[in-house]
């Protein structure tokens, strides 16, 4: 099984799961068989062009960061406990994190 297939399967996962999809609903989203899906998924089966436009507009993410296997994929629960270290060693920059963040968010 090629890497690369492995390594977007996870990609397309994350993605998923971050915008709280189930397969079941992606796919159906995708106008997809969900066995399909799954197979892309686990880097079995690879994305054609059009699939690839369809998961990048679904899961609103453009195919450079599908294809960005540099991007660690971090739970959020991870994340957010990595943020908040930051925070505690970075205090002096409370201010500067805290216009990041609102400008960020806003």
């Amino acid at each position: 099984m090629s890497e690369i297939k492995k390594k977007l399967g996870r990609k397309i996962k994350y993605f998923r799961e971050l915008k709280g999809l189930t397969q079941e609903e992606l796919a159906e989203k995708l106008d997809f068989n969900c066995r399909s899906l799954s197979f892309i998924e686990c880097g079995t089966n690879f994305v054609t062009a059009d699939t690839l436009d369809k998961l990048c507009k679904t899961l609103e993410v453009t195919p450079k960061q599908l294809f960005d296997f540099e991007y660690n994929l971090k739970e959020p629960e991870d994340i957010k406990q990595e943020i908040n270290s930051l925070i505690e060693n970075n205090s002096d920059k409370i201010t500067d994190i805290y216009k990041i963040l609102r400008g960020f968010l806003s």
